[in-house]
């Protein structure tokens, strides 16, 4: 049976220190800016995309993609997981797993398993 999650190539970071963190991921790593608006600008790494948001700093999140967002949410939350930080009007929403994890939940394009 195929997995209902599928990871995609996004980590986000996010930093009060983020004027700082621009210039450490472009000009010291030399990483391409793949994406930018004023509080979110993504870099290229090869591997990954690497997205650095202006904010209260966090670790880094990776993400997982589900055809319903809200499906998979209450079926995590029930296993026991919480909710860290949402915005349904994206829809995505950050969970802790169990064991510690922070992740985001975000909506596959299509509705299907993969971005």
């Amino acid at each position: 049976m195929a997995s209902p999650f599928h990871a995609s190539r996004d980590v986000i970071i996010r930093t009060d220190a983020w004027e700082e963190a621009l210039k450490f991921y472009e000009f010291t790593c030399g990483l391409p800016v793949t994406y930018r608006d004023p509080d979110l600008v993504g870099f290229e790494t090869g591997a990954f995309c690497l997205y650095v948001e202006k904010g209260p700093r966090h670790g880094p999140v990776f993400e997982f993609l589900v055809p319903d967002v809200q499906s998979r949410k209450r079926q995590l939350m029930a296993a026991g997981c919480t909710v860290e930080e949402e915005d349904p009007a994206v829809p995505r929403c950050y969970l802790r797993d169990p064991f510690g994890l922070v992740f985001n939940l975000g909506q596959s394009r299509d509705g299907s398993r993969h971005p």
